[in-house]
């Protein structure tokens, strides 16, 4: 790709390659380098943003895109998730997100992007990591946040973001006020007694003490809140409780749990490609355990299985809907998915057991018949159900006909060369 000087790329030859391949993209497209800023622009994103390239070039693409889920979850943060991947060599793609465009108007569109190799990467004062191409499409699913909104994200490292740009939550000096606002997004929109609240944040001190604390840590919670440009009224008082307000906060737990719901629906209506696109975008927003870093928490850990168990039921729906279309490599890559989630779970060893066969791979059926019968024995002590015991016998009994099919054939092409050099 690069041409090479002493068989190594220079950073201008790479440039130059990188360059051509965003100009000569039918999509909108641009280049990230490792300081986080636009290197290339072609015109497809010029007509789609409304952005010359002298205009963005230099600038941090995270100011340029400024680009957010349908539910207004921040893509572009601090410390993005999509540039570590790509810092890592892993491409990544959005289904739907917004971004803004010069005019002030959101576009929605779809995101993928090409990594850059380590050992074709040029080098010098920059190093291309990735390039992103953007196309257009209908705003299928997206929502319009409430007018000073507080989005929260629970799914993974906790997160928070105002106006569409990320707040350090992880540099506020009072740590018990994250761990307080975490609480009442669990209890989201329900007043939450104070007693409550000591007994999760200070069990081991005296009522008096601890509500103290109580006062300075709200006190604390809301100013911060206020300095992102939140009204402190996200947290009201009520009585001697406190309340997260619904109306004032994105949460992108309920996103998650409304597209899973919407996809749901949609599937049992036989509209398979409107609910496969909920499932990506539901997918998508679950960016790990409800709440993972407080795995100890007894206040969450009820709340964290069943998020869990919604979104396993989701990537088998999310299956089918794949299989539906025929689309069995797909399935087959969200079964694995789902079992790296729940190993012991029967039904997704089922469910891929019958995505490899139809896929014409009977022998990697049998070998996750074997291994889920290898799990369920060291876990449980148990064998698999009849229902998978069923499924085995007659993926094996397939794989034995067309043996036999095969070799029929195999007879036949013989026999019909020996005649034809008589």
């Amino acid at each position: 790709m690069f041409q090479p000087i002493d068989g190594k790329p220079t950073r201008e030859s790479g440039m130059t390659a990188v360059s051509e391949l965003v100009e000569f993209a039918s999509d909108a497209a641009l280049a990230i380098d490792d300081r986080h800023q636009v290197a290339a622009w072609n015109r497809g994103a010029e007509q789609l943003l409304g952005y010359t390239p002298d205009e963005v070039i230099g600038r941090r693409c995270a100011d340029v895109l400024q680009a957010i889920l349908p539910g207004g979850e921040p893509l572009c943060m601090p410390d993005c998730e999509i540039f570590r991947c790509y810092r890592n060599c892993h491409p990544r793609g959005v289904p739907t997100c917004r971004i803004r465009s010069k005019n002030g108007n959101w576009v929605t569109v779809s995101y993928s992007s090409l990594v850059m190799p380590r050992q074709t990467q040029p080098t010098g004062n920059a190093t291309i990591v990735a390039v992103v191409f953007l196309r257009e499409k209908e705003a299928g699913h997206v929502q319009a946040l409430p007018h000073g909104a507080l989005q929260v994200f629970a799914f993974g490292r906790f997160g928070l973001a105002a106006d569409g740009r990320g707040v350090a939550v992880e540099k506020w000096k009072r740590k018990q006020a994250v761990t307080l606002l975490k609480y009442l997004v669990t209890q989201l929109d329900r007043p939450v007694h104070r007693e409550r609240i000591l007994g999760c944040l200070w069990p081991d001190v005296d009522e008096d003490r601890g509500w103290g604390r109580l006062k300075v840590t709200m006190y604390y919670l809301r100013s911060q809140l206020r300095a992102t440009g939140v009204g402190e009224d996200v947290v009201q008082t009520v009585g001697d409780a406190y309340l997260l307000r619904r109306d004032a906060v994105w949460v992108d737990a309920e996103s998650f749990e409304k597209l899973v719901a919407e996809g749901r629906a949609l599937q049992s209506q036989g509209r398979w490609d409107e609910a496969l696109r909920c499932y990506d975008e539901a997918q998508f927003i679950y960016r790990g355990d409800y709440l993972e870093q407080d795995v100890f928490a007894d206040w969450c850990a009820e709340e964290r299985e069943r998020l869990s168990e919604i979104c396993l039921e989701m990537l088998i729906r999310k299956a089918e809907c794949h299989a539906e279309f025929g689309q069995y490599v797909e399935a087959v890559q969200v079964c694995r998915k789902a079992l790296v989630q729940d190993p012991c779970r029967e039904s997704f060893h089922c469910a891929l057991m019958t995505y490899l066969a139809r896929l014409g791979r009977p022998d990697r059926a049998v070998a996750q018949f074997r291994h889920c019968q290898t799990v369920l024995a060291r876990e449980f002590g148990v064998e698999p159900m009849p229902e998978t015991q069923r499924l085995y016998r007659q993926i094996l009994e397939e794989r034995k006909a067309g043996a036999r099919s095969l070799h029929k054939a195999s007879l036949s092409a013989r026999n019909y060369t020996d005649v034809a050099h008589r």
